[in-house]
């Protein structure tokens, strides 16, 4: 299998996949004597074939996966289209819980309701419908709480690739006082 073949092969998949997928996926899926540094090096040759092109399309990086969208540049013209005439918004309330969540992860309900001040089940939900946190997991605790994480949508958001991309809490606290 040539180089072409390969990049059209993980072009495919990515496109087909739609999620964000990692290296090991990729070469499963290939199932070629390729290593995985053979696989991210052609994963770079078409992100940067996709750059240089300008195209609709770029490949972006979340955390260890990647995973294929649309230009950032040609969102005015997307948003045209696929956005609702009404535009959803997030209450403060919402953006603080989920603000919380991002820099204090994993961590629960009643952690962030403490945090806060306020009960908290409505942010939550709407957080969820957003896809903007996810439940990830419970403790091992008396009932059982549900712990809860950001998602990579929450990633696309921000346009940032990991958490750990996020300006440092200090920023929000020095701008508090």
């Amino acid at each position: 299998m040539n180089r072409s073949e390969i990049k059209s092969i993980i072009e495919s998949i990515m496109f087909a996949y739609g999620e964000p997928i990692s290296i090991k996926e990729l070469n499963y899926a290939i199932n070629e004597d390729l290593s995985p540094k053979e696989i991210e090096y052609m994963l770079g040759l078409l992100k940067e074939e996709y750059e240089q092109q300008n195209r609709g399309i770029q490949i972006i990086k979340l955390e260890d996966r990647y995973q294929m969208c649309t230009n950032k540049d040609f969102t005015p013209y997307i948003k045209k289209v696929l956005e609702p005439k009404r535009k959803k918004t997030l209450s403060q309330a919402t953006l603080e819980s989920l603000t919380i969540i991002a820099y204090k992860q994993p961590i629960t309900k009643v952690e962030i309701e403490n945090i806060r001040g306020v009960k908290c089940d409505k942010v939550l939900q709407t957080l969820l419908e957003n896809s903007l946190i996810r439940e990830a997991g419970r403790l091992n605790k008396i009932g059982k709480p549900i712990i809860y994480r950001t998602t990579d949508e929450f990633l696309k958001l921000l346009h940032i690739e990991k958490l750990e991309d996020l300006p440092p809490i200090e920023e929000f606290e020095e701008n508090i006082d």
